[in-house]
């Protein structure tokens, strides 16, 4: 561990790695059996302990720059699963309170990662890796479990130069990409560093058998099956023996793995009846598409297995393999293979928002646009809380040019998902197609400042000013532009603390 790259995805020579090169201190010294204890003074490295308020501002900046990686999964039916599974849980727990976010990055790698103010990274890898939603749902209770405990926060603040080193370099790289210069490398390089925080931590085998037990409960209440938790505990330590010395054992190098571990797990289970659960069609559906989504330069090996798992299983993790092969021909621009796949995930009367978001995606790219749009209506009755739907429709709208429309429909979902950046880009996009340019900037701002990209959102609102001759429109946006500059500012102020 001593002197290892920091960096999140050994294996990958792509942009992350490169860009993380690019931030100092990318090479720092953990100690494998480093644990985290107490809440100890940050030293040379900050005027003060990582509160939680003060770790969910560090968190919110990091994941400001991480979700434009081009690791980050930005996938509304992914994003969407993840999220409502994180939020199950954590609501489950002692502390229902706790900000959760759980996201995907593409990476087939079996691995998962907590980021400073409870962000949960989980690798596409793991998530295709599962063979029930239990066991999935095992891996992001217990990465929550960390979270819950501040695991990462109190490493962070460990009296180590390296962790001075650490924080200082990820406050460099913010510092970098607030400067607005246009440079996404210093921000990605920052994400890249802290996605990498509990692996160099090394927690103890204590600290994660702390996380099992917290886990291990939140699976329970929350109706999961606890047993997904030891059969995902016996996947990767088998996982680990295989490739041991090969790179491939990523979870069991982050997360040590015991037989104590996995006995006190099986006690534990056995202490209180469970029962088996049945898992949501969205989480074959969801495995199916990153199974697609992490494949590196081709498709055959996941059409191969999705096509064993069409030609072995019924029902819904049938139709969810064949959704995957139709979504897998729709990236290769196969049209046919599509609709053929799709008829044959819709057999049997089995649907989903996933198939019928890419059947309307499908009807539109064959220009059958009133067929498209009435697939996407009668979608959006039958699953009004679906964000993929809600966005096929907008593209089904978008294509018979009917802006009028899709601007309330739009206002009305961002009330329903006031976070969600891509409803705010296409309310700009639908009020620029409309001749409001003044709109369409100030949701272009927010869409940026959604995005992290503060400096470039400012620069919309000063646009929007200037196309404005409204005296009380031109005070809003003066009042808009001062509180963004303030957070910039704020926000610099922080950073710099992190970096003494």
């Amino acid at each position: 561990m001593m002197g290892r790259k920091f960096s999140l995805h050994r294996a990958r020579p792509g942009a992350l790695q490169k860009f993380v090169a690019l931030a100092v201190g990318s090479v720092l010294a953990f100690s494998v059996h480093a644990q985290p204890s107490g809440l100890p003074s940050m030293g040379s490295a900050s005027s003060a302990e990582l509160s939680p308020a003060l770790e969910r501002t560090l968190g919110d900046a990091i994941m400001e720059q991480g979700r434009r990686d081009p690791t980050y999964i930005n996938d509304p039916d992914v994003s969407q699963y993840l999220a409502g599974l994180g939020k199950h849980l954590v609501a489950a727990s002692s502390n229902p309170a706790q900000h959760i976010e759980v996201f995907a990055i593409r990476d087939p790698q079996i691995n998962a990662f907590a980021l400073p103010g409870g962000y949960v990274g989980i690798h596409s890898g793991l998530v295709v890796a599962s063979d029930n939603e239990s066991q999935l749902a095992s891996v992001v209770a217990h990465e929550i479990g960390h979270v819950l405990q501040r695991h990462v926060a109190r490493g962070m603040t460990q009296q180590a130069q390296s962790s001075h080193l650490m924080m200082a370099s990820i406050a460099g790289a913010l510092l970098a990409a607030l400067a607005g210069s246009g440079d996404l490398a210093m921000g990605v390089a920052a994400f890249g560093q802290a996605a990498a925080v509990d692996r160099q931590l090394g927690f103890s085998r204590q600290a994660e058998q702390e996380a099992d037990r917290i886990g291990l409960d939140m699976l329970r209440r929350g109706g999961f099956d606890p047993n997904g938790m030891a059969q995902m505990f016996g996947q990767l330590m088998n996982a680990s023996r295989l490739n041991e010395g090969t790179g491939g054992g990523l979870y069991a190098s982050t997360h040590p793995l015991s037989i104590q571990r996995m006995s006190d797990i099986q006690n534990r289970i056995r202490e209180a009846p469970s029962r088996p659960r049945q898992d949501s069609d969205t989480y074959w559906y969801v495995r199916a598409k990153l199974r697609v989504l992490q494949e590196r330069g081709g498709q055959r090996s996941a059409e191969a297995a999705l096509r064993r798992e069409a030609e072995n299983f019924q029902g819904v993790r049938r139709s969810a393999a064949w959704y995957g092969l139709a979504y897998s021909a729709w990236r290769q621009g196969d049209l046919a293979a599509t609709k053929t796949a799709l008829d044959a995930a819709r057999e049997g009367g089995v649907n989903s928002p996933e198939i019928a978001g890419l059947g309307i995606a499908l009807a539109v790219k064959q220009n059958r646009l009133d067929d498209a749009l009435a697939q996407a209506e009668a979608a959006w009755k039958r699953w009004p809380q679906s964000l993929g739907i809600a966005l096929a429709r907008v593209e089904a709208l978008k294509a018979k040019k009917q802006d009028s429309q899709i601007v309330p429909f739009l206002q009305a979902r961002i009330k329903q998902w006031p976070d969600e950046p891509r409803l705010y880009q296409q309310l700009a996009q639908s009020f620029e197609r409309l001749g409001q340019g003044v709109e369409a900037r100030r949701n272009m701002a927010i869409y940026y400042e959604k995005v992290g990209a503060l400096p470039t959102a400012v620069e919309q609102l000063q646009q929007a000013r200037n196309m404005s001759s409204d005296f009380y429109v031109q005070s809003q946006i003066d009042v808009e532009i001062r509180r963004l500059q303030e957070k910039v500012r704020a926000d610099r102020a922080l950073l710099e603390r992190f970096r003494q």
